[in-house]
């Protein structure tokens, strides 16, 4: 179910929620007008757009737009990803940045595909123990951060396929630290729910607050620094940050604040380039990112399940949700055996998570009218709960293909912004599994996981892209933590299964289970932007009666999507040339872009 509340819903809630309001109390007059005028504009907002020739879905329309303006001046779908990821890294700093990493998932229109992993590393002076099993140290502070990996490999992708020069990709995220943006509806709440985070931190207390207090909605918000750091690397490239001024500065900040981060971390920071995972399901050809991602292969074990069962009717309704439930409790087990493969041997939970054979054993074990506790699933191991994440998706004019999930992990990452950089540091260390007591009650932490100097944290995201008879079909993701292999299948499901449209099959409420707690949580809450999700009563009453234990969720997460259509469309040299469909989640707000 799916609500929009107009303005004449809202405005009598916003006015008995604030009281009397008097002239003088200018802010909260302010609040009111900004809402209000948000709402108007939330009513005439396009989350769906078809596009000829090239198309940009992100977060932030600002974003979509630029990215969008990069297409039509000739540029690479890889081109059209730097600048918007780099402009969401500005003005949605809570969620991706270039002090975190990414995955980007690249197709090209000749078919040859290629993962660029710019996750973050563990440093140098990192070692399993370094926490003492303390796991507060690893979620925010000084040892929570791990070397960012994100300008090397937006560098290296361009690099390889950019058309456009590097600086005129970072000069709009240059220009939006520098000129100002405002506080959008999303990065308030962001804002206000890390609210002592950010009044601790100079770096962010710089940024987020006047007067002691946060910024409000609506509020102009810059940095400065970060712009001269922008302004920097737009000129010198990734080696002023990796072995240049910029990370000299940026060492010089961490270790001051108890990091332990060095140069020659930077200077060791490699991005990988490697092939994507496949499989053949429902007549799709899925690409997906391998690890130290479990996103890739957890769509694939979770699709191979669900396609047993048959589409629609096999995946549709209350029972379709409890069968997603039980293939995603099997995924959540299995993942945690996954790791860097650099580090760790991977390639038979791999391989199992990829078969056929492997998902119908698993089916075996589904029963319709039941679910069971964790232990049933046989996971050996406790889950690693991986936080916010941003997600773009682009498809250019020769129909090359861009899926791109980044990330600081929690909101603002470590907390921590680097005042002489302006840089906003990742806490990707809370993604490594450490050594601790568990009680008899609790798996023990995946060894598969455990620090190591250089190594790359297990990791939910999950850039995917879809192929149909060779020719591109869909790019889609979605940012949210562990939530984002559930998200990304789900919307798979709604449109290549069910038949949903593009924009039905992102605002069809979602469900999530992440194993431990056992709690099947569901989607019950408004959006910034006035819509309501929830999962409906009798669904829900049918689920309960299987036994699931449900709770539900104000938040979740945010998904991008788009669909190329490739019946009765043209085909070039052996390229089919359809509409595109480009759709962006409104539960952040954001709008795509195309030409």
């Amino acid at each position: 179910m799916i609500l929009r509340i107009s303005v004449t819903t809202l405005l009598p809630t916003l006015i008995l929620s604030l009281g009397y309001i008097s002239a003088e109390n200018v802010k909260k007059w302010h609040a009111i007008v900004i809402i209000i005028l948000l709402a108007l504009e939330a009513s005439a907002r396009r989350e769906e757009i078809i596009s000829n020739h090239g198309v940009v879905a992100t977060d932030m329309a600002k974003c979509s737009r630029i990215g969008r303006d990069v297409l039509r001046e000739g540029g690479h779908a890889v081109d059209a990803a730097v600048a918007a990821a780099l402009c969401l890294g500005v003005v949605s700093p809570a969620s991706s940045g270039i002090g975190g990493g990414a995955f980007m998932l690249l197709r090209l229109a000749n078919g040859d595909a290629q993962a660029f992993d710019m996750r973050e590393t563990a440093p140098a002076f990192s070692s399993m123990n370094m926490y003492g099993g303390n796991a507060t140290l690893k979620a925010s502070g000084a040892l929570s951060i791990a070397v960012p990996g994100e300008v090397a490999g937006l560098h290296e992708a361009w690099k390889q396929h950019g058309k456009l020069p590097w600086k005129r990709l970072v000069m709009p995220a240059e220009h939006l630290a520098r000129r100002g943006f405002r506080i959008s509806p999303y990065l308030f709440m962001q804002m206000n729910r890390t609210k002592a985070g950010i009044l601790a931190d100079e770096g962010l207390r710089s940024m987020l607050t006047s007067n002691g207090e946060l910024l409000q909605l609506g509020d102009t918000c810059y940095n400065k620094r970060l712009a001269d750091t922008l302004g920097v690397i737009s000129r010198h490239g990734p080696k002023a940050l990796y072995n240049g001024s910029v990370g000299k500065n940026l060492v010089r900040d961490i270790r001051k604040f108890g990091g332990v981060l060095t140069m020659k971390d930077l200077q060791k920071y490699k991005v990988r380039v490697t092939k994507p995972i496949s499989a053949e399901i429902m007549g799709l050809t899925i690409l997906g990112m391998p690890p130290p991602s479990a996103g890739g292969a957890g769509i694939i074990l979770m699709l191979n399940i669900l396609a047993q069962y048959g589409s629609p009717s096999g995946v549709s309704g209350p029972l379709g949700i409890h069968r997603l439930i039980e293939s995603l409790k099997h995924v959540a087990a299995v993942r945690m055996n996954l790791g860097d493969p650099e580090f760790v041997n991977v390639s038979e939970v791999l391989s199992d998570m990829l078969s056929p054979k492997f998902a119908a054993e698993l089916r075996k074990t589904i029963f319709d009218n039941m679910t069971f506790d964790p232990s049933y699933y046989g996971g050996k191991w406790n889950q690693i709960l991986d936080h916010g994440t941003s997600h773009l998706c682009v498809v250019d004019k020769d129909r090359n293909a861009v899926s791109m999930t980044s990330t600081v992990n929690s909101y603002f990452g470590a907390l921590y912004q680097s005042p002489s950089t302006g840089i906003l540091l990742n806490n990707e260390m809370d993604d490594f599994s450490i050594p601790v007591n568990n009680s008899n009650n609790v798996p023990p932490p995946a060894p598969a996981n455990f620090i190591n100097p250089s190594k790359r944290p297990l990791s939910s995201m999950a850039p995917t892209i879809v192929l149909k008879n060779g020719q591109l079909k869909a790019v889609v993701g979605a940012s949210g933590g562990a939530m984002i292999i559930a998200a990304t299948t789900e919307v798979l499901l709604n449109h290549f299964a069910k038949g949903m449209d593009p924009l039905s099959s992102i605002l069809s409420p979602r469900s999530y289970h992440q194993l431990i707690p056992n709690v099947l949580q569901y989607e019950n809450w408004t959006t910034v932007t006035g819509d309501h999700f929830e999962v409906p009563a009798e669904t829900r009453i049918a689920l309960q009666n299987k036994g699931h234990v449900l709770e539900g969720l104000a938040g979740g997460t945010i998904s991008q999507f788009v669909v190329h259509t490739l019946e009765d469309s043209e085909a070039v040299e052996g390229v089919v040339f359809g509409k595109l469909t480009a759709v962006s989640d409104p539960r952040k707000g954001g709008l795509p872009a195309g030409y």
